[in-house]
């Protein structure tokens, strides 16, 4: 039976591409009838609710095996006062993550704040950073609540993802491929610059994260 309804399902969907800040993965939402182009700003449904998105690709269609499911919709596109919400928002993102490093200096935190993203609706504000060890920060959670009175999120990302997020220059002179239009990061082995009869120097092979190098994958 199961094998039935899957065989039922559509080979092609339509889809647009969302990403939720610039720099940030690409994601596959249902245009539940909208017409929209590269540069819309719009408004989607996710598991966390509604949030603020840029479309980076208008309608087009994909294979069924490309779709993650549920494929969400987007609500509508963005009207002037969902626009003044995400500024309003990006405000509150900077204050919020002057005041968490504030605080994470007050408390002798071993770790590194990377950024803070607002809900859309308001309902929470995470906080990204990176440390070499487990960090308590229960603390810390109990006071940023208490500055900004709405859920507090905190969570740890690796160094790659913070080179993503911060963005800057690779040794080749040309933004990180990571910011610019690497969606996912793939393995990268040192095996991939003995093929290329690279110079096998940590330095010369490594990005500003520490890791090897993601060009060295193409």
């Amino acid at each position: 039976m199961e094998e039935q309804i899957i065989n039922e399902l559509p080979e092609k969907y339509e889809v647009v591409d969302i990403q939720f800040r610039p720099g940030q993965k690409v994601y596959f939402f249902d245009p539940a009838g909208l017409r929209l182009q590269l540069g819309d700003h719009v408004i989607i449904d996710t598991a966390r609710g509604p949030e603020y998105g840029y479309c980076t690709g208008g309608n087009h269609t994909v294979s069924r095996k490309d779709i993650v499911a549920p494929l969400r919709p987007v609500l509508r596109k963005a009207t002037q006062q969902d626009e003044h919400i995400a500024a309003e928002n990006q405000a509150k993102e900077k204050k919020a993550y002057e005041v968490c490093m504030k605080k994470i200096t007050e408390q002798e935190l071993d770790m590194q704040l990377v950024g803070a993203e607002c809900a859309f609706d308001g309902s929470r504000i995470l906080f990204f950073f990176t440390a070499d060890e487990r960090v308590d920060f229960r603390e810390l959670v109990k006071e940023l609540a208490s500055v900004f009175h709405t859920r507090i999120e905190l969570r740890q990302i690796g160094v790659r993802d913070k080179a993503k997020m911060v963005g800057g220059l690779g040794i080749c002179g040309r933004p990180f491929c990571c910011a610019s239009f690497l969606d996912d990061f793939q393995p990268v082995s040192i095996k991939m610059a003995k093929t290329q009869n690279l110079s096998l120097n940590p330095t010369k092979i490594s990005g500003t994260c520490g890791r090897l190098m993601c060009c060295l994958k193409y």
